[in-house]
């Protein structure tokens, strides 16, 4: 026969060896190349030796809870024994039985794919890659874009795979089997925008990654082979399967008894789903406040279209190490850092539990207290929105708005005219809309949402430590998902009455005492050819008498603010406010003290906590050190103080306004919220009460309150309603509450303030000199 021919058989010796050999001699040439980088670069020891991997930069508050994270993609570093058992056994059954026992490249693995998969077709046989090789396509990510052919694209997806397996070769030269495994956890998806265990176990089952049980385990490691196919909340029925085939393999390969299976399997699943995104969680205004401040770049005239924040930013450029510290500092290698991939360990001032406790304090009196009643009031006018203003200015204020909106500037971009926009945006489509109740499916028109979103109140609140600056609590507002917009750094508003104090520190500084008399009746002032005489907004049996500066701050009354600013010269007001650490533009005009000027939130803090500090302005601060992945502090920041008033004279202050709080416009504290122990604060109303403002002092804690629409037409139709004691006042009243049950913030009704040696004549009782009447409704 022809097969027994001896010259056949030579033949085909010599070809079964001559393929074997350029078989051999072809992988080997194609490894040199690949060592040699003839196909393109490798990861270089250097590389090896520190990976790069996107990690998440942590947002950590004094107290040690994570706020939040800053990221592109959500993730998150452990160490290996920092993650469960369960995990490391569930990842090893599954993917890599034999990872112990490999260098990298598990052979017996790959022979079982080649005969089973590809030759006899079976898909159920696995893959070959071990789990330093799926780490090292993590690590390393395939590039295959630019190859059109077919056939170039594959061979260069087989070049791309000989590359995985040295670099697989040389992590575990490098690494030891344990760290292979913590990098592989840290690095791979789990989907839901969840990269790494830590932010896995977070997202679906707000757990950490030591505390994982065996199913949760199981769960976890069946997502990493189809993160969207397996998901538990997208395709729970795949999920459980998948979960049950990692038992499976888990009880095959002795980590799991029969007996566990059998009762785990059985187990459905169980999440506490929290969806990590920058829109949810704790203290969302704070950490993307943070996340602009830390990125800041340099100031340039031409992207400001303000001169007066051009000057702010630049003066927080070259002052504030913490602004812009991202540009302003290099990794050793000379690249910026990158607040989003390098693992940044940020520690804040914030305290976790006060910051919870303003955010449920702030919503809870917009939602109950606040909102009904506008609502009620916008129903009984015919739903007209905009109280004070014309049905033409009215129109005008909801197209401005229309033109800010990324709809309007996706139609004009295309070419639409002005009437088509106007159809597009009078044309109803499905949308998920806020309400106080969490967010709901309707069917609206782009341009009844933005008249929808106009009727909500907003409010912003910050508490602060006035002896250190430290900034204890940070809400922008009510929803960070639908109101974007920060209202205590960012946004800025007239501030009404809270304005006064200021004026009356400067009379304080210049020997006035709280108990000093002048007469409580209607200045009149030149300004310029006109004569203007400012007005109290109600009546008091004091009107024309002889009344205490004490009485007249308490009740917030015009006329002695007016007889003060005759005493002094506005730019003397001016200087004392630049003092107090406003950095806002003032101009020094007689009705200054009306509080017609815009400042913010943050700026007001700071400068009233400058009163329980003994006269010394301390600058807030939010940030006290910054750390590398590794736990190496790159950065600390302290706060810078500069004495502002004599301790003498800011006692003489707190005195002043204590008086709001037991007998003028913040009496509510006393008796509605039966607040003990000493607390100052001043309310404050803007004109046609748009704005409502509180600011608190106590002895260890300074905190301010803000309250108002986005549009000032939009406002309560009366005073009694609209004003601070009634719109901002009760939110700090609420959070004091809270935090005085709370032992362990150590605030104490108890603290008392630090009184500097007082001369024995001077009397802060004015009792015997006019009496109060208790009032709550400011004399504006």
């Amino acid at each position: 026969m022809r097969y027994s021919n001896p010259v056949f058989i030579q033949k085909f010796k010599n070809w079964f060896w001559g393929i074997i050999v350029f078989g051999l001699l072809f992988i080997t040439t194609l490894f040199i190349l690949i060592g040699i980088e003839f196909f393109g670069p490798m990861p270089t020891f250097k590389q090896l030796e520190n990976p790069k991997s996107n990690i998440a930069s942590e947002v950590i508050a004094e107290d040690g809870a994570v706020l939040g994270s800053i990221y592109r993609e959500y993730r998150s570093y452990v160490d290996y024994n920092e993650i469960s058992i369960n995990v490391k056994n569930a990842l090893i059954a599954t993917e890599d039985i034999r990872f112990h026992n490999h260098s990298g490249i598990d052979f017996k693995g790959l022979g079982r794919v080649m005969f089973k998969t590809v030759l006899f077709g079976k898909r159920t046989a696995g893959g070959g890659s071990t789990i330093t090789q799926q780490l090292a396509k993590n690590l390393f990510p395939r590039d295959l874009s630019g190859t059109q052919n077919v056939f170039a694209r594959k061979a260069k997806l087989v070049i791309t795979k000989f590359k995985e397996w040295i670099t697989a070769v040389k992590l575990e030269r490098n690494y030891t089997k344990d760290e292979i495994l913590a990098m592989y956890l840290n690095v791979v998806e789990f989907g839901s925008n969840s990269f790494g265990i830590k932010a896995a176990a977070k997202t679906f089952f707000n757990t950490t990654p030591d505390s994982l049980t065996i199913e949760q385990a199981a769960l976890l490691v069946g997502l990493v082979n189809a993160p969207t196919r397996y998901s538990p909340v997208r395709n729970p029925e795949n999920s459980l399967k998948r979960r049950n085939i990692v038992l499976g393999q888990m009880l095959k390969y002795g980590y799991l008894t029969e007996e566990q299976f059998d009762s785990i399997s059985k187990i459905p699943i169980i999440l506490n789903y929290q969806a990590q995104d920058h829109n949810q969680g704790v203290a969302t205004y704070f950490r993307e406040m943070l996340r602009l401040f830390m990125t800041a770049r340099k100031p340039e005239p031409r992207r400001y279209y303000s001169i007066d924040l051009y000057r702010e930013d630049s003066l927080l450029w070259e002052t504030n190490p913490l602004y812009g510290w991202c540009n302003k500092n290099t990794k050793p290698g000379g690249t910026p850092y990158n607040i989003y991939t390098d693992g940044l360990k940020i520690y804040t001032t914030l305290n976790s539990r006060m910051q919870q406790y303003a955010e449920e304090a702030l919503r809870n009196h917009l939602k109950n207290e606040l909102q009904p009643v506008l609502d009620k009031e916008i129903k009984l006018r015919g739903g007209r929105l905009f109280y004070d203003i014309t049905p033409e200015q009215a129109d005008h204020i909801i197209y401005m708005a229309m033109r800010q909106t990324e709809r309007y500037r996706g139609l004009v971009a295309s070419g639409a005219s002005r009437d088509s926009i106007m159809a597009n945006f009078n044309e109803k489509i499905p949308m998920r809309v806020f309400t106080w109740n969490g967010e709901r499916d309707t069917i609206m028109s782009p341009l009844d949402s933005i008249r929808y979103y106009k009727r909500f109140l907003r409010s912003s609140f910050m508490a602060m430590d006035p002896h250190n600056g430290h900034i204890k609590t940070y809400v922008g507002g009510p929803d960070f998902r639908h109101f974007k917009y920060d209202m205590v750094r960012q946004g800025k508003r007239q501030v009404g009455s809270t304005i006064k104090p200021f004026l009356y520190t400067l009379a304080m500084q210049e020997g006035y005492s709280p108990c000093t008399q002048v007469p409580n009746v209607q200045q009149t002032f030149m300004v310029g050819d006109t004569i203007w005489s400012p007005k109290n907004s109600g009546n008091s049996k004091y009107d024309g008498k002889m009344v205490t500066l004490k009485w007249g701050l308490s009740n917030s009354v015009n006329n002695i603010s007016a007889w003060l600013m005759k005493q002094f010269s506005p730019e003397a007001v001016v200087e004392m406010i630049k003092q107090m650490g406003i950095k806002s533009r003032v101009d020094p005009v007689y009705s200054i003290f009306l509080g017609t000027f815009e400042f913010s939130l943050y700026e007001m803090v700071g400068a009233y906590g400058t009163y329980a500090n003994k006269g010394v302005f301390v600058e807030p601060i939010f940030v006290t050190r910054i750390e590398d992945r590794n736990g190496n502090v790159l950065a600390t920041f302290n706060t810078r103080k500069v004495e502002a008033i004599s301790d003498q004279t800011a006692y003489l202050m707190i005195n002043l306004l204590e008086g709001v709080v037991n007998q003028g416009t913040g009496v509510r504290l006393r008796y509605k919220y039966q607040l003990p122990g000493h607390i100052a604060g001043k309310t404050g109303t803007t004109q046609n009460h748009s704005d409502g403002w509180f600011m608190g002092i106590t002895p260890n804690l300074v905190a301010g309150v803000w309250t108002g629409a986005e549009d000032r037409s939009v406002h309560f139709q009366n005073l009694s309603f609209g004003q601070g004691a009634n719109m901002a006042l009760p939110i700090f009243g609420e959070f004091m509450k809270k935090v005085y049950a709370d032992p362990s913030l150590n605030i104490s009704p108890t603290d008392d303030w630090q009184r500097p040696v007082t001369p024995d004549n001077l009397n802060l009782n004015c009792e015997n000199q006019a009496d109060f009447e208790i009032n709550e409704i400011e004399y504006f």
